[in-house]
């Protein structure tokens, strides 16, 4: 019995230790034949990559936008799930990477870590319509600042630099209110992390992080805070969010053979449900300065 212990709790415990798994992992494990056109999904409201917290919302199914393309295209498409497009070459699919769906500036920042051409073609548009984003400064409710002018000498937490809702442009926002941000900005990863760490620190701490706008309901649906434990004091200016990027290694006409079919997704009704998007795909708006 003494030695049968120990298992019991392993496997008790092997439900949360899969639910650790780091972003770099692979998401699912899938067959690819030669002859196949390789979808990287790094789309953080794509169900693999997400949570079933909040209902109806982030658990897009691009298993059934491979398989519509595959009809539209008449060649295999398959999805592979992965939010570091470097570790799906790697892990996931030998190194190929016909179509990537992500957030913008992450797909080009990891493009040029991969030592790959994609080019962003269309835009995804969300259950609003919109294609865009913005990063959210928040405080804990219980914090003196009332608005983003007042976190002169604030510890903030940013998020990564290949998140230009969380960095960049957090760092624009700053500057419009005379704030310069530390030359070595303290990073998170995830919305999550930056959260967790200002609610920790406590609100004399004088502490801010920077969220993304879709990450939001996730806060609370996932129990990582709780209702009125964070307060939002100022919005960033809107950046790209998801898009489709087709492979610039593909012939010319097979690249325009996938835009035209990712643009037909807006004449299939069940498929937009599925994908949690009121439009579709759409050409990309072209993007003001900050």
């Amino acid at each position: 019995m003494k030695n049968l212990l120990p298992l019991a709790l392993l496997l008790a415990a092997l439900p949360a230790l899969a639910a650790e798994k780091k972003p770099d992992e692979p998401k699912k494990t899938v067959e690819i034949s030669k002859d196949a056109l390789v979808m990287v999904v790094m789309d953080p409201l794509a169900a693999p990559l997400s949570c079933p917290c909040v209902e109806g919302y982030a658990q897009r199914d691009y298993d059934k936008l491979a398989a519509f393309l595959t009809s539209q295209l008449g060649r295999e498409v398959v999805a592979v799930y992965n939010a570091s497009l470097p570790a799906a070459l790697k892990m996931d699919t030998k190194d190929r990477a016909d179509i990537v769906v992500g957030k913008h500036s992450v797909v080009l920042f990891d493009g040029k870590r991969a030592g790959k051409q994609f080019r962003p073609v269309l835009a995804l548009t969300g259950k609003d319509g919109k294609t865009d984003m913005q990063g959210l400064f928040v405080v804990a409710s219980s914090d003196p600042a009332k608005s983003v002018a007042d976190l002169a000498g604030y510890r903030v937490f940013y998020g990564t630099e290949d998140s230009d809702e969380k960095y960049s442009a957090a760092f624009d926002l700053l500057k419009k209110h005379g704030i310069t941000p530390t030359d070595k900005p303290e990073t998170c990863a995830a919305c999550s992390d930056g959260a967790t760490k200002i609610l920790e620190l406590g609100p004399t701490a004088r502490t801010a992080t920077v969220i993304s706008s879709y990450a939001a309901p996730l806060l609370e649906g996932c129990g990582t805070v709780k209702k009125g434990d964070l307060r939002v004091i100022g919005t960033t200016a809107n950046v790209p969010f998801v898009e489709a990027f087709v492979s610039e290694a593909l012939p010319p006409a097979e690249q325009a053979k996938i835009e035209a079919a990712l643009t037909k997704m807006g004449t299939n009704i069940e498929l937009m449900q599925a994908m949690e998007s009121l439009l579709g795909f759409v050409p990309i708006a072209p993007q003001k300065k900050r």
